[in-house]
């Protein structure tokens, strides 16, 4: 029956392959239902709505993930998008002053726009008009992304004097913080070696296991007395106190629009929507390109096969979790840790969207899991991404440069978006300056246009 559905030996893979897979994708971003939650709940009215967020957040998760099945039989799984939430919590209801409800409407508006747009190719054409170059670029720049939150998330990269530093294991054990803080970058490092010595040993389900084992030494480290939790710091109990635990859905967040307010402040409404869309498109993009890209789904011209099908599972993604009661819902980077243990198929998504909604009633195990332990795979996964670096023709500055500003732009902008931003408006600007404009889609002109006014107007 699965392999009716999915086509198992078509795509290479098989049902303990995809499995693995899913579940190595579910715990590298199950992260997002506590971190939805806290950050939504930052929003005025919403102080008191974590569990109703959390089952949001899982729920739309699942049925996202399950349309991505259903619709184009990709391994790609969907969540909360990080930085939308912020935007949603933070500018729309923080520093504009608008409503909860008034960010869910414009959500909600976002993603039944999208779907329209998927449904005329409109977002396909996007996807199609980005050169295949600078899709082995965006592919690149994910990894360098994806490994730069690896690092954040194991603290082993911090905040510092020039922005960004190394962990320092000496002022750690001179403010008494190390064993609070400083075992978790160790372990985070010993488990990208341990990860690191599974690949290369190829042994199947290193990622996982490295996971894993990564988690149980910080168990060790803590029955030991090597690591004292601290969740004033943000660092709790690796032990789970409890596995079953429904949340609390006291505030009613389904169905909770204002219409109203696009009658009656609507060029505010546009500008909110404006931003929710075009930092999706992007986001999900790059995400859907680097993915593919990993998996060797892009064929020659660097189409993706089928990815109409993908953008609308995105789109109905995020409008029902606009219902349900969370920001957009899109495709998550961490897709590609499930990619690298070998997931081909949709069979993917529906075990990690499985896992969602498994975790309303076990979410108390799923988020002990500490990050540090989730660290590796990311790192790891970033290696093999950046590994793609050598496809691009780097002989072409008219071509390479582009390449290596979205390459670079993606990491230390902190965003996706805004490194295929660069590398198309840099991509156009130099095919002009040079004459190589027989290489310039006239969407291409669009995309490059539009870039430069939401940096001048967002």
């Amino acid at each position: 029956m699965l392999e009716k559905l999915f086509h198992l030996k078509e795509n290479g893979t098989n049902v303990q392959t995809e499995l693995i897979a899913g579940l190595t994708t579910f715990v590298t971003m199950v992260y997002i239902l506590a971190l939805n939650p806290s950050i939504l709940c930052a929003a005025p009215g919403l102080e008191n709505a974590g569990g109703s967020v959390l089952f949001a957040t899982a729920v739309s998760s699942a049925i996202a993930c399950f349309c991505m099945a259903a619709f184009s039989n990709k391994p790609f799984a969907l969540s909360a998008g990080l930085g939308l939430n912020a935007y949603f919590a933070y500018t729309v209801c923080g520093a504009m002053g608008y409503s909860w409800k008034v960010a869910l409407t414009a959500v909600f508006a976002e993603g039944v726009i999208f779907i329209i747009m998927s449904l005329t190719n409109v977002r396909e054409a996007i996807f199609n008009a980005i050169p295949k170059s600078l899709k082995t670029a965006v592919s690149v720049g994910i990894g360098f992304f994806i490994t730069f939150i690896g690092l954040q998330n194991a603290h082993v990269i911090v905040d510092g004097s020039t922005l960004v530093s190394l962990y320092s294991i000496k002022g750690a054990l001179a403010n008494g913080t190390f064993f609070t803080e400083g075992i978790t970058v160790v372990l985070a490092l010993i488990g990208t070696l341990i990860m690191a010595f599974m690949l290369i040993k190829g042994v199947k389900g290193y990622m996982l296991f490295g996971i894993l084992i990564t988690w149980v030494l910080g168990i060790i480290c803590q029955l030991c007395g090597l690591y004292v939790p601290n969740p004033e710091m943000g660092f709790y109990s690796l032990i789970p106190t409890s596995f079953f635990a429904m949340p609390d859905l006291s505030v009613n967040m389904i169905g909770q629009f204002d219409f109203s307010f696009i009658t009656t402040h609507t060029l505010d409404f546009i500008v909110i929507l404006f931003a929710f869309l075009f930092v999706d498109v992007f986001d999900t993009l790059g995400t859907v390109i680097g993915c593919a890209a990993k998996a060797d789904m892009l064929d020659e011209e660097g189409k993706l096969p089928g990815i109409k099908g993908v953008l609308l599972a995105d789109a109905v993604g995020t409008t029902v979790g606009a219902f349900l009661g969370t920001s957009t819902i899109t495709t998550f980077v961490e897709s590609s840790s499930g990619i690298t243990e070998g997931g081909r198929t949709g069979l993917t998504a529906v075990v990690t969207g499985f896992l969602f909604l498994v975790s309303l009633i076990l979410a108390p195990l799923f988020l002990t899991i500490p990050s540090f332990a989730t660290a590796p795979a990311l790192i790891v996964v970033g290696f093999l991404m950046m590994q793609q670096v050598a496809n691009i023709n780097w002989n072409d500055m008219t071509e390479a440069i582009p390449c290596f500003l979205a390459i670079t732009m993606m990491g230390f902008a902190y965003s996706i978006s805004d490194g295929i931003a660069f590398g198309i408006i840099s991509y156009v600007l130099l095919g002009l300056a040079t004459g190589k404009t027989e290489k310039l889609s006239p969407l291409m002109y669009v995309l490059a246009v539009l870039f430069v006014l939401k940096y001048i107007l967002i």
